[in-house]
């Protein structure tokens, strides 16, 4: 079985860096953000350091995968995560955010796939999952040109400030496994 590189010649998934504090301060204080997760407040550079400090970078240790996206000039172009993982089940949940002067390159694409490569060859996952607001098309569109299905619409699941909003649950099963 051949492993899953997490770099193409535009992106590569690397682990966090003390120096990605003031990317992570600007992702997640970003409160157009939000509403898209479980966030009820700011994060303190000090929460974010430790945070960057503590992480082993081991899904089966820390329960999550954080990996920022680092486009080959050299910048941060967004991060990916694996979240809710569990274990017994072999599944886990995908978030991706790229900065807005990176969006409408394929980036996102490009990351997602390693990721997707990262979780079913070398870690043997069964399936990933997301769930993505009905109102984001870009952001299904992705998933989907990914290989992702809409396997269902949950209503009124995130609570925004315009009110409640349905997310669509897409998910997909790792080809590699019967």
């Amino acid at each position: 079985m051949s492993f899953a590189l997490l770099y193409t010649d535009e992106i590569r998934l690397r682990a966090l860096e003390p120096s990605d504090v003031d990317v992570l301060m600007r992702l997640e204080n970003d409160e157009e953000l939000w509403e898209n997760g479980i966030v009820t407040g700011p994060f303190s550079r000090f929460q974010l350091e430790r945070y960057i400090a503590e992480n082993t970078n081991d899904i089966y240790v820390d329960g999550q995968l954080r990996l920022v996206i680092e486009h080959c000039s050299g910048s941060v172009a967004g991060v990916i995560d694996l979240c809710t993982f569990d274990a017994r089940h072999s599944r886990a949940e995908v978030g991706i955010v790229v900065l807005k002067e990176f969006r409408r390159r394929g980036i996102a694409r490009s990351a997602l796939s390693l990721l997707e490569r990262h979780c079913f060859s070398l870690l043997g996952m069964h399936q990933l999952y997301a769930y993505v607001k009905t109102s984001n098309a870009a952001c299904i569109n992705l998933f989907h040109s990914a290989g992702f299905n809409t396997t269902g619409v949950l209503k009124d699941w995130l609570h925004t400030g315009r009110g409640y909003q349905d997310v669509c649950l897409l998910q997909k099963m790792n080809p590699l496994i019967a």
